[in-house]
């Protein structure tokens, strides 16, 4: 994931997604040839010369400014995950040519694995930017039951969504699910580029993943805190919990998602059943009575 190629690729796209009359444009050729906006009109909305906006798009924001980056931002109306990117890439520009690098193993604290055993009516686990589940309670583990069957760990959602059939049938809303989870990890990867895992992931997924490719192409990235999951699993059947992430903040890049249902409704009567179910799945067959 070349610095410059991705900041080229963002630009362009975001360049392209904005009509004219969306950005408030009155004197146009209507009969243009290009999708979106042209590089003079970004230029001029941002306030900066057209050469100097050329540069930028050809993939070189080293030494951009925080107010040019705003600037940008605004001429092609981002949102809130698509600011962040820019500033995280123009980050990355700053810092020069670095190698891949094996990021540290992320270690689960025992005072956190103690929080996930104590929450015991609803799904919680921790996670890393890379879609990798590093510790599930058994409530989570017996609602993303599909994806853990699968041996190889950490268990990870971007693989699970793309390389387990399982998948489709799992989330009811699997195109949304997929969509979004391809943007996490394009976020991911602006905060991080230099990550050997996530790139070699990004590579085996592009490899083996029509749907993911194309949708990676796109460059569209997406901040993932909180909304509604929903399921189709395999013992309960339909629900839809809400789900909300929060940093962990004494270890970086680590984030807890808790899910839940709204008290007296079917999805809440749901996930009694699946916890029924998980405590029996994991009672061990008890040992024959001595003769």
């Amino acid at each position: 994931m070349d610095n410059r190629d991705e900041v080229k690729a963002f630009l362009s796209s975001r360049r392209a997604k904005i009509t004219p009359e969306r950005a408030g444009l009155t004197n146009y050729n209507r009969n243009r040839r290009v999708p979106g906006l042209r590089r003079s009109e970004v230029a001029d909305l941002a306030g900066v010369s057209v050469e100097y906006y050329a540069q930028l798009e050809r993939g070189n924001l080293a030494g951009a400014s925080d107010s040019v980056l705003d600037a940008l931002a605004r001429a092609l109306h981002l949102d809130e995950a698509e600011q962040q990117h820019l500033t995280a890439l123009a980050r990355a520009a700053g810092s020069g040519s670095r190698p891949r690098r094996n990021a540290p193993v992320q270690q689960i604290r025992p005072s956190i694995a103690r929080v996930l055993d104590l929450m015991t009516e609803i799904p919680a686990f921790v996670g890393n930017g890379r879609g990798d589940v590093l510790a599930a309670n058994p409530l989570a583990q017996a609602l993303y039951a599909p994806m853990f069957d699968d041996p190889k760990r950490p268990a990870n959602h971007a693989r699970f969504a793309f390389l387990n059939p399982c998948a489709r049938d799992f989330w009811r809303d699997w195109e949304r699910i997929a969509t979004f989870t391809v943007a996490m990890l394009r976020t991911e990867a602006g905060r991080d580029p230099y990550d050997r895992a996530l790139t070699d992931l990004v590579g085996e997924l592009c490899t083996r993943s029509e749907e993911f490719r194309a949708r990676w192409a796109d460059h569209d990235v997406r901040l993932h805190s909180t909304g509604i999951k929903q399921f189709r699993h395999p013992v309960v059947g339909d629900l839809d919990l809400n789900f909300e992430t929060m940093q962990v903040t004494a270890d970086p890049g680590l984030v807890m998602t808790l899910l839940s249902a709204p008290a007296g409704s079917a999805a809440a009567d749901a996930l009694r059943l699946l916890a029924s179910w998980a405590a029996t799945r994991d009672q061990a067959p008890a040992s024959p009575e001595p003769r």
